[in-house]
C-alpha cells in the first residue's frame, strides 16, 4: 500500500508518501505546497489543488489521509484552513482515492503515543519510524505522521478483520 498524508494549510500545506508492507514502513517522498500569499484564496486553492493533483499522479498513491481541522480562536483563519482543507480533501476524492481523516490528537498518539505530544516529539518520531526522510519543513513531518497514523490504522483493521474471519469458521 502506498499511502498519501496531507498537512492542509493554506500557506503551506504539507505532503508525504510512505509505501506500507505489513509493519514495514518506508519513506517514498515528502514535501510542501506553498502558494503565493499574495494571490487571492480563490487562486491560492487552485494552485494547492493543481499541486496535489499533479503530485499523486506522480507517486502513485493507492490512499490518502488528511489531517482534520482543529478549531482556533480566530474564525477567520479557522475559515481559511477550511477553504484550503476542502482543496485538499477535493483532490485525491476526484482522482478515486480513499481519503481517511484523522483528527491532530489521534495522529499524535498513533505516532507518539500520546495525544497532547508537542511538534518536535511528532518530528522525533517520524525520523525514528521513518530513518531515510529527510525533510525541512514540520507542515512535511506532520503530513508523513498522518500517513504513519493511517497505516497504523489500517494495519490494525486488517489484522481486526483476519482476526474475525478466522473466528466465523470455528
Amino acid at each position: 500500500m502506498r499511502v498519501i498524508g496531507l498537512d492542509p494549510g493554506l500557506r503551506h500545506t504539507g505532503w508525504g508518501v510512505i509505501d506500507v508492507d505489513g509493519a514495514r514502513l518506508s519513506h517514498v517522498a515528502n514535501g510542501v505546497i506553498s502558494p503565493d500569499a499574495k494571490l487571492p484564496i480563490a487562486e491560492r486553492l487552485a494552485f494547492l489543488h493543481k499541486g496535489l493533483l499533479d503530485l499523486i499522479e506522480d507517486w502513485g498513491p493507492t490512499t490518502s489521509a488528511v489531517e482534520e481541522t482543529f478549531v482556533n480562536k480566530n474564525p477567520e483563519s479557522t475559515l481559511k484552513l477550511g477553504l484550503a482543507r476542502g482543496a485538499v480533501l477535493l483532490a485525491p476524492a476526484l482522482l478515486g482515492l480513499e481519503v481517511a481523516e484523522y483528527a491532530p490528537k489521534t495522529v499524535k498518539k498513533s505516532v507518539v503515543g500520546t495525544g497532547g505530544a508537542d511538534k518536535d516529539q511528532v518530528q522525533a518520531m517520524v525520523r525514528r519510524l521513518l530513518p531515510k526522510a529527510v525533510f525541512t519543513s514540520a507542515d512535511a513531518a506532520d503530513a508523513l505522521a498522518v500517513a504513519i497514523c493511517h497505516a497504523h490504522a489500517a494495519g490494525t483493521q486488517a489484522r481486526t478483520g483476519r482476526m474475525a474471519i478466522l473466528g466465523a469458521g470455528r
